[in-house]
């Protein structure tokens, strides 16, 4: 890793200032949240090292974020997010534990925030992140009052969109950049990339797939080996078998679990043909397989029947280390690149 020299690394500071402001740290890096991943030891570990972690909700229950938000306090007194899925049936449960533990930010997922979830997190003090995949729905979370963006393209693992990150950050920075803070997303493993964005108009970026193989991170030795092992065109986006079942496109290393899922849609299917599920109660079952699957990978490290869910920047994941060198490396890289521009 090389040091930046102090020219690369003020202009990166002065770039990153507008996102570090806002998030209360010293880089402008946030963790992306991945279910079962992004937990306490993680979350508490980029926030140590200057970056910004954010808890993945994802399926859990008020009573399990409460204590993985105080879990998370007992291990950094650092600023950290808490990433909140809207179709959870306990969505303003939820906002109430956040409200509880004075949780500063809170970023919400999943589509456009429901009737009254953005004041109800408003009126706690605490600052709302929310998902632009489209210009159209930037300029509409910002007139609805959201405090800053994350546009995220398909590159990124998990739940995706159709749009590429590079084509997201052309569209939407130069028009809403000046509004809000936009932090990039999708696709980001190395710090040349973070620059770019950063001389677009971003506030900042989000990593998820880079943080994976963190020492710190709770997934199984199995998980780790897979991201280590796999190229980027490892990194599949899931296919929706039907039309009416509105299934978000879920991008994980190929393995036996993709044609799991498929059967899975089969299934679901069939019982709305059936008329025994309502459209929501199917959307939901997807949503509960995901979880299932991704804990099966995550948690229990059975990497070919669970859903090894990665970016397609896992091809620049190469070994496992401590947050802190994969933050200090992207910064000096970062640098570096500002530097040699400035040349």
């Amino acid at each position: 890793m090389t040091n930046a020299s102090s020219v690369g690394a003020e202009r990166l500071a002065r770039r990153m200032a507008r996102g570090c402001e806002f998030l209360g740290t010293d880089t402008a890096i946030l963790g992306g949240a991945m279910s079962w991943v992004s937990e306490r030891n993680l979350v508490a570990a980029i926030s140590n090292a200057g970056g910004f972690g954010v808890i993945a909700c994802g399926a859990m229950t008020p009573e399990l974020l409460d204590k993985e938000i105080a879990g998370t306090k007992a291990l950094t007194s650092k600023p950290f997010g808490v990433n909140l899925i809207t179709m959870h049936p306990q969505l303003f449960e939820l906002i109430e534990v956040c409200k509880k533990h004075d949780v500063g930010h809170v970023v919400l997922a999943g589509g456009l925030p429901p009737a009254g979830s953005l004041d109800a997190i408003k009126a706690n003090g605490a600052k709302l992140i929310c998902f632009a995949p489209a210009l159209s729905l930037a300029k509409k979370l910002i007139r609805s009052g959201v405090d800053a963006l994350v546009v995220e393209g398909m590159e990124a693992g998990g739940h995706i969109g159709p749009v590429s990150t590079s084509v997201l950050a052309q569209e939407i920075l130069p028009e809403v950049a000046e509004q809000v803070p936009v932090f990039v997303a999708g696709g980001i493993g190395r710090g040349e990339a973070i620059a770019g964005y950063l001389d677009m108009g971003a506030a900042g970026v989000q990593l998820g797939t880079r943080f994976v193989c963190a020492s710190e991170s709770i997934a199984h030795a199995n998980f780790k080996k897979a991201f280590i092992r796999a190229s980027a065109r490892d990194a599949i986006a899931s296919v929706q078998i039907d039309p009416r079942l509105p299934v978000i496109p879920v991008r994980a290393l190929k393995n036996a679990a993709g044609e799991l899922f498929s059967a899975k849609q089969r299934e679901v299917a069939q019982l709305l043909d059936e008329g025994k599920v309502e459209m929501l109660e199917a959307q939901l079952q997807i949503e509960h397989y995901w979880a299932g699957a991704l804990r099966r990978a995550v948690i229990d490290g059975d990497v070919e029947h669970g859903s090894v869910m990665a970016g397609q920047s896992v091809g620049m994941v190469s070994k496992e280390e401590p947050v802190a060198d994969i933050i200090a490396t992207l910064m000096a890289e970062a640098a570096h690149a500002l530097e040699k521009r400035a040349a």
